[in-house]
């Protein structure tokens, strides 16, 4: 994984509550073994008309949000089944960093797990606010602040996953930083 440290960009205002796994990554598309390749089908209900057509009024296919890599939510983000793809498909897309509200429990794990930054911020309406008139933030993980249109936010996040994010570990990484102990208890048990 990509360490995550501190980062600038463009805001995505994703401007709905309760949005599901689901409607993140549709059912049809969970058919795939790798973990790649799912960001092009990433709310594909709502990013394409019934036609297979982009749909305009949709941000994502609004060339101001190209390449952004902060998605800004409503509440209750990640609901619905536990499904791993639906990180999988918005990192994929290339966002590195959601803030909502609040997220499920499973999807905000599972993000973390990934290596995206799922940001807890009351004041997520703000920064959704900011993405709709185009503006940028940052985050600082270190800090734990979000900063944007003027305004400084602190976040808490748990000690272990904000190591994790910042070193870019999953948790197999972790277990390798045990490697010698490991080794020397398998010898001391033979």
């Amino acid at each position: 994984m990509e360490p995550v440290k501190k980062l600038t960009s463009n805001i995505t205002p994703l401007d709905r509550i309760n949005v599901d796994t689901d409607q993140i990554i549709p059912k049809q598309f969970l058919k795939r073994i790798e973990r790649t390749g799912f960001g092009q089908f990433l709310f594909y209900g709502w990013r394409f008309n019934e036609d297979g057509t982009p749909n305009q009024d949709f941000v994502l296919n609004n060339p101001t949000y190209k390449g952004s890599e902060i998605l800004a939510a409503g509440e209750n983000f990640g609901c619905g089944s536990s499904r791993e793809h639906a990180p999988w498909a918005l990192q994929d897309y290339g966002f590195k960093v959601i803030i909502a509200p609040g997220f499920a429990d499973i999807f905000y794990n599972n993000c973390v797990k990934n290596g995206i930054l799922a940001i807890r911020l009351p004041e997520a309406d703000k920064v959704i606010k900011a993405g709709k008139d185009g503006k940028a933030a940052t985050v600082d993980l270190e800090s734990q602040t979000v900063t944007c249109d003027g305004e400084t936010w602190h976040f808490e996040i748990d000690s272990y996953w904000k190591q994790m994010l910042l070193n870019g570990w999953d948790e197999i990484s972790i277990t390798f930083q045990y490697e010698e102990a490991i080794r020397k208890y398998e010898e001391s048990h033979v």
